[in-house]
């Protein structure tokens, strides 16, 4: 569903080896290239991680000479534009495409249409027809994709929504009713407007499906329109499977299974039987979280409604499963197979098809206790025929003070299509992107599934191109790997870069190392100053957290640390502030969903915080803490360069990889963070001496929370002091009590810190102490700064790439000559 590209021109004059020549071009016309750079505004096509992953695997397609395009929606609108005031997080609507954008391509040429509601019916040829209904048709907007040294660029292919022309209604605008007029337009339009628009409604629910299916029956029709204009006038659909492969990015294109179905069976004039074959060897899917909130569900009502012919295609796969489990598990025990379809099914909350009726009804048992109960009133009414009327009214009584009011039903639950269920089913691979997330994947997410069929599952830990994210955004850092690696090949092949290792205690790699951070922290300087209006010292340690603001990322563990050295610092003179606290300038940026909040709190918290520490004349330079509004890809270029520690804090477990870890490492920054995601294979690579280690374990998270629940957690009293000090207003008038709740009690929605910071909070404290203490040192700092940077190799989505296509797609480099 996303792209998040960031500005295209350095990333494009690089790759094509023409950044000298280009801005030496522009020097002569009075100008320079980053200033010329800077007027491009980001491609408002993606936020977080999902979307820069995305955008990296594109850059290392082309590179490495793949045959492979993107497809994604052009935003009109993105995500939002993030503006932070007193008040907290505002959201307005993206720009970019107010000048328009002179990296896209508008094919009119290609255009697609696409079907909401309508009817479903079987014509005279034994075929289902899909009729009526809402159509729209998608528009392509290519835009190009060059590969670093090579010839190739491939295509990210965009698809805008539009109405026919005909549907605007001519009459209802002459009669002077314009909205009518321009209804069907508008709805036909507002699809590619805004990145996942909020969803707390039925419009917004439906607009979301609407925006999944449009993407994938826009996608679907073109790849086959490709394939059948290829294949000439022999066509062989057994072929389409060795010519084209297909990942779906997450759950958000898991239509692409019943629409390749329909196209297939409906269009086409396949079997059922060759359909399915088909479309399982032509579709894999990668899982990117574990959060119950992204995998999926769609309301089975909804999607009868507005895709009736894809949920009777989706009622046969689960039918097909159904039949699966049942031969692979049998019949004998019912509670072992009632739980199988219960985890496996794809429809949740619906009957069994009429042919599986009979599965689960076990057979009725009478317990010993009843059956004696049953026996005495028979004998009872037995005995009232041969009483008196007296005995019998009393009897009378007695049976029915045991006939019960039969409890209230309780309200059935919805019924819903689970989509990360259908991916795994209809594709012939399933992954996760980082080791110990796979690991979760198999173990826990679709463990019934891997169970059933192990040789599916994979695991491919993401990367970042070396391209943006060293060479292009850190040129200084660039030329003095090229220097000492003694050689540029470190750009394609990262495996070079373990080649510092060796250098790691240089006198002059280090003064080199520790020159290129601080000009890049310059950079920074006036960046914040600008944006913000804050002043802070190059001289203090640049500590960022960049990324998605959600609660399991855990703003709020760090925030409430700072809160937590400011409160110490109060509490000292000046000379012992000096003595245990070393400088810092507490960064962060991200966008907090328009929906949630609680995110939205945190994002509050954050700035409250700065604007009271950042003007308290007693700590001075000593302590800044900053939030930088509206982060995108361009201001991450000029962070991560910048960057002395990161911060990778997330709960363990829940993060899926991260990829924002990497591009800090590879940019000689420190983490500081949990065995999570791709930090436990970082760690590995650059060494535990080099990487900040806190926090709980994964396979601890259950039975803390489970302590938790059962009242036996006892918090940290300096976490206890942090909250007091929070609430006691010195951080502004604004009331936090909803936002430090979250921390407290056993149980509740919102309450009994699901997320872990009160558990954590002791170890995080620690750790930063122990980061204080190495920092002092800046010989240790540096030579843990070029290990992270040394060890950071594995972590290139070049290799990334090359492991999807060796083992998923089949596929290999196409070079042009």
């Amino acid at each position: 569903m996303e792209f998040l590209q960031g500005r295209a021109l350095l990333n494009a004059v690089g790759n094509l080896e023409l950044t000298g020549a280009y801005a030496e071009a522009l020097r002569k016309l009075g100008h320079t290239l980053e200033s010329v750079a800077c007027q491009e505004p980001d491609a408002a096509l993606g936020n977080g991680g999902l979307g820069r992953l995305a955008s990296c695997f594109l850059d290392s397609l082309a590179t490495l000479n793949y045959p492979a395009w993107g497809y994604g929606l052009r935003y009109k609108y993105g995500l939002f534009k993030q503006r932070v005031t007193k008040y907290g997080q505002e959201e307005l609507a993206e720009d970019w495409l107010e000048l328009g954008n002179p990296w896209e391509i508008v094919r009119n040429d290609v255009s697609y249409p696409v079907k909401f509601y309508g009817k479903v019916a079987s014509g005279s040829d034994g075929k289902k027809h899909w009729f009526g209904g809402e159509d729209i048709m998608a528009v392509a907007y290519d835009v190009p994709i060059p590969g670093y040294k090579t010839k190739t660029t491939i295509n990210l292919r965009l698809w805008s929504a539009k109405a026919p022309s005909e549907d605007f209604d001519l009459y209802a605008f002459n009669a002077g009713d314009h909205t009518k007029a321009y209804e069907a337009l508008a709805n036909a339009e507002k699809i590619c407007y805004i990145l996942y628009p909020g969803d707390d409604s039925m419009e917004g629910k439906t607009l979301r499906l609407k925006q999944q299916y449009t993407l994938c029956s826009a996608s679907l029709q073109d790849i086959i329109a490709r394939f059948e204009r290829r294949s000439g006038s022999n066509i062989n659909w057994e072929e389409f499977p060795e010519k084209v492969a297909v990942q779906m990015n997450d759950t958000h294109p898991t239509l692409c299974i019943p629409e390749l179905m329909r196209i297939l069976i409906d269009l086409k004039g396949l079997s059922w039987k060759e359909a399915w074959n088909i479309t399982q060897r032509t579709v894999a899917y990668t899982n990117h979280t574990v959060l119950p909130e992204a995998l999926e569900k769609w309301s089975l009502e909804l999607m009868q409604k507005l895709l009736p012919r894809h949920v009777e295609i989706i009622e046969m796969i689960d039918e097909e499963l159904i039949h699966i489990i049942v031969s692979e598990y049998g019949r004998e025990d019912s509670d072992l197979l009632e739980k199988k379809l219960k985890d496996m099914r794809i429809l949740e909350n619906v009957d069994l098809p009429a042919t599986f009726a009979d599965l689960t009804v076990k057979p009725k048992q009478i317990s010993a206790t009843v059956a004696s109960e049953e026996l005495e009133t028979s004998e009872e009414v037995i005995h009232l025929d041969d009483t008196k009327d007296e005995t019998k009214s009393k009897v009378v009584q007695k049976k029915e003070k045991q006939v019960a009011e039969p409890p209230p039903k309780p309200p059935k639950p919805p019924k819903m299509v689970r989509m990360a269920n259908l991916c795994v089913i209809g594709g012939h691979a399933v992954n996760g992107v980082a080791e110990i997330h796979s690991k979760i994947v198999k173990d826990e997410v679709f463990n019934a599934f891997y169970q059933l069929w192990p040789e599916k599952f994979q695991n491919k830990t993401n990367g970042v191109t070396p391209r943006r994210w060293i060479c292009f955004c850190n040129p200084d850092l660039s030329e003095i790997i090229t220097h000492w690696t003694g050689t540029e090949d470190w750009v394609l092949d990262t495996k070079k870069l373990a080649e510092l290792r060796k250098f790691a205690e240089n006198d002059d790699l280090q003064t080199q190392w520790r020159a290129a951070k601080r000009s890049n922290k310059m950079k920074v300087v006036s960046f914040l100053k600008e944006k913000t209006g804050y002043s802070v010292s190059p001289d203090a340690m640049f500590d960022i957290q960049v990324k998605r603001i959600h609660e399991y990322k855990r703003q709020l563990l760090n925030i409430l640390g700072i809160v937590y050295r400011y409160k110490m610092m109060k509490a000292m003179s000046a000379e012992e502030r000096k003595a245990k606290y070393i400088p810092r300038v507490c960064i962060f940026g991200g966008k907090a969903f328009a929906t949630y909040v609680q995110a939205k709190r945190i994002v509050k918290f954050i700035t409250d915080v700065g604007a009271k520490v950042n003007h308290d004349p007693e700590i001075g330079d000593l302590l800044k803490v900053i939030f930088v509004p509206d982060y995108n890809v361009s201001v991450a270029e000029l962070l991560i360069p910048a960057s002395e520690l990161s911060q990778h804090i997330s709960t363990a477990g829940m993060e899926a990889s991260g990829t924002s870890n990497m591009k800090f490492a590879m940019n000689g920054c420190v983490l500081i963070g949990t065995l999570d995601g791709a930090n436990v294979e970082i760690r590995q690579e650059v060494g535990e001496d080099n990487f900040f280690l806190f926090g709980a374990k994964a396979h601890e998270i259950a039975g803390l929370r489970k302590e938790r629940a059962d009242g036996k957690f006892v918090p940290d009293p300096r976490f206890e002091e942090v909250k007091e000090f929070v609430r006691s207003g010195v951080f502004g008038p604004y009331n936090y009590d909803e936002l430090m709740g979250s921390l407290e009690g056993n149980e509740g929605f919102g309450r009994a810190d699901y997320f872990l910071v009160g558990k954590d909070f002791p170890s995080y404290l620690e750790c930063q102490a122990k980061v204080d203490e190495a920092y002092r040192d800046q010989r240790r700092w540096t030579k843990m700064s070029i290990m992270n940077t040394a060890g950071s190799y594995e972590f290139s989505s070049d290799r990334t790439i090359d492991e999807y296509a060796r083992d998923i797609w089949n596929i290999e480099p196409v070079a042009l000559p």
